[in-house]
């Protein structure tokens, strides 16, 4: 994943209409994969939907799906989201009590891992893990909510990523999620993410289709014009 960046735009389901997710699915079949938040009300102050849902959405869409789980116990709860088929899965580093343990039972069902990090989360203290992991994603908003504003104070911690899969100590996606929208994907993209999870910036837009094409030219001039 080092020399050019090719970014990749994730609609978020949680602005997608949730009485019509066969269609809403349907209408961002441009996406790269189709980002679905999964909340317990526990870890994060909202509910919102989880795995039988997900099982239905993998025969709606021929988009991989990227799993966000913000939930409590990911140990239990994260590797059947891999065992029904989920590109991707990502659990919070906040909730795990084993995050190697995880990954790896995520990986040998078949899915990508992911590692999510709130804003006020450092990185450092992870690491001497990630090369157990496909994907970082780094919160750019406090999750559980949808249509907040983008906080750049995290980052350094994308640029940080980025440096490490530069000189070739790390393979991974770089993710962000939160605030994510023509005006905000430049900078992620400048600091070194190549994963973007948009919300109302698709699901808002007239057109959802012509949305993401637009976010992923931005996205890649910026990537283009980074050091």
């Amino acid at each position: 994943m080092t020399g050019v960046r090719q970014p990749m735009i994730a609609p978020s389901i949680l602005s997608a209409d949730f009485a019509r997710l066969g269609e809403e699915a349907r209408a961002v079949e441009g996406a790269d994969w189709l980002h679905v938040d999964v909340m317990d009300a526990h870890f994060v102050p909202n509910l919102t939907l989880g795995l039988p849902v997900v099982q239905s959405m993998l025969k709606a869409t021929s988009i991989p799906l990227d799993c966000h789980l913000m939930i409590e116990n990911p140990d239990r709860w994260a590797p059947p989201y891999a065992e029904a088929g989920a590109r991707n899965v990502t659990f919070h580093v906040e909730a795990a009590e084993n995050p190697v343990q995880v990954a790896r039972a995520i990986r040998a069902a078949g899915g990508l891992a992911g590692l999510g990090i709130k804003p006020k989360t450092p990185l450092e203290p992870y690491l001497d893990m990630l090369h157990e992991f496909d994907t970082l994603l780094v919160m750019t908003v406090e999750p559980g909510f949808g249509g907040q504003g983008f906080i750049a104070e995290v980052l350094p911690k994308v640029r940080k990523a980025r440096d490490l899969v530069q000189s070739g100590h790390l393979t991974l996606f770089i993710e962000v999620d939160g605030g994510i929208n023509a005006d905000t994907i430049e900078a992620a993209a400048e600091a070194g993410a190549d994963v973007f999870v948009a919300g109302s910036a698709v699901y808002g837009a007239d057109d959802p289709g012509r949305a993401i094409a637009a976010l992923r030219r931005k996205a890649r001039a910026a990537a283009a014009s980074s050091p």
